[in-house]
Formats: structure tokens, sequence, C-alpha cells
């Protein structure tokens, strides 16, 4: 997966919902990316945001053919626990 098309794809996604990106962490052995987000004006990162982000990249690359795992998380909450969360949330429909 080219790393620019990524970031590039993730940071609009983050500032249509008034967020930036603060870290992108890559395991290139497994194709795996961590990103984490903040709000631009600091009031917190909820989970629409990080859905709306996931759901860019998920669009913009096809999971089959670039083989990858994607978490997006923000400060104060993992990608683990986030993670959790929506599948929690998706039980919970």
């Amino acid at each position: 997966m080219d790393r620019q098309q990524l970031l590039s794809v993730l940071e609009k996604a983050a500032a249509e919902r008034a967020c930036k990106v603060v870290e992108l962490e890559f395991n290139d052995d497994d194709n795996i990316f961590d990103v984490t987000l903040d709000r631009i004006d600091g009031s917190g990162v909820d989970l629409e945001d990080c859905e709306h982000v996931h759901r860019a990249v998920l669009a913009a690359f096809d999971r089959d053919i670039e083989d990858y795992a994607l978490t997006v998380g923000s400060r104060g909450i993992s990608a683990e626990q986030a993670d959790e969360l929506l599948k929690t949330m998706n039980e919970d429909k």
C-alpha cells in the first residue's frame, strides 16, 4: 500500500470530521496500520469520527487486494479498546 496515498486519505477524512491524524504506525511485516486521531479543537474524538476515517480508507483501498489491517483510535482510548467498543455496538444492533 502506498503510504503517501494512505496518509492523504486519512488526513482528508479526519479533516472532514474536524480532526487530525496525530500518529500513524506501520507494521510492514503484517501490513497493519494503527491510526490515532485528535480533535482540532481538543474537544475529544468520538466513535463516529473513528468510523468515518475507517470507512474512508475502506472505500479507497480494496482490502482483499492490499491485504491490510487497520485500526483507528483516539488519544485516551487505544485502538484495541475502540475495536472492542465497535464489536459491542455491532452486537447490540
